[in-house]
């Protein structure tokens, strides 16, 4: 039996790593996993719950509730929290905050690593987040850290928000909780955001995501051939 195809992306918010890697797997008809998602899911779950996505303790007495699933339809991938769809809710200031809060917690990102590698072992598969490359497929061959500064990011979001209607938030109070989440993902204890020595560096501050994908693709085709 050959060996699936994993193609792992890491990398900071707003850096574009989900467009690519959607991008990726449409190329190479594969599947893509947001496992970001899946993280905003589980913050949506605790604060319906009542508890604090910081609150660690009060997240272990929910964790074994939390069914957080994933499936894939004529529209992509769908995040559910038991049978309910809540894809579409997910796209939030105050649940990229919380993802990045209740992702600290070791007990929260093993639950959902383990569901991701899972995947990984069943299908060919590409997957953006935090701890792809270090944590959920160390083993891969295919490892990228997609970036940009800042400020492109911020203004990336704003406009991702200014499309889904949301017209409340500043391109001030967005690039603030950018940074803030940098500084969360980058600092926490358990898996920190890093690049592993082993990951492509792409910088997509000046690159369209043509060019980046055309990057990764080349990148992905040199190493099969090896």
């Amino acid at each position: 039996m050959r060996e699936h195809l994993n193609i792992a992306i890491d990398g900071p918010s707003g850096a574009g790593k989900s467009t690519l890697a959607k991008a990726v797997a449409s190329a190479l008809q594969i599947r893509y996993l947001d496992t970001g998602s899946m993280y905003r899911a589980m913050a949506l779950f605790a604060i319906r719950r009542g508890v604090s996505v910081s609150d660690e303790a009060g997240l272990k007495t929910i964790l074994d509730d939390a069914d957080i699933r994933v499936r894939y339809d004529e529209r992509g991938q769908r995040v559910l929290i038991g049978e309910e769809d809540v894809t579409d809710i997910l796209r939030t200031q105050e649940l990229a905050m919380g993802a990045s809060t209740v992702s600290a917690h070791p007990c929260v990102r093993e639950k959902l690593a383990e569901l991701q590698r899972e995947v990984g072992r069943n299908y060919d598969v590409v997957m953006d987040g935090r701890d792809i490359t270090t944590n959920v497929l160390p083993n891969t061959k295919h490892k990228f850290f997609v970036t940009a500064s800042p400020e492109i990011r911020a203004e990336r979001r704003l406009k991702e928000l200014r499309a889904r209607g949301s017209m409340q938030d500043t391109y001030e109070q967005v690039l603030a909780d950018i940074k803030l989440r940098d500084h969360n993902d980058s600092t926490r204890a358990y898996m920190p955001l890093r690049q592993t020595e082993d990951a492509m560096r792409i910088d997509t501050s000046e690159m369209t995501t043509d060019e980046a994908l055309a990057v990764l693709l080349r990148a992905v085709a040199e190493k099969q051939d090896r």
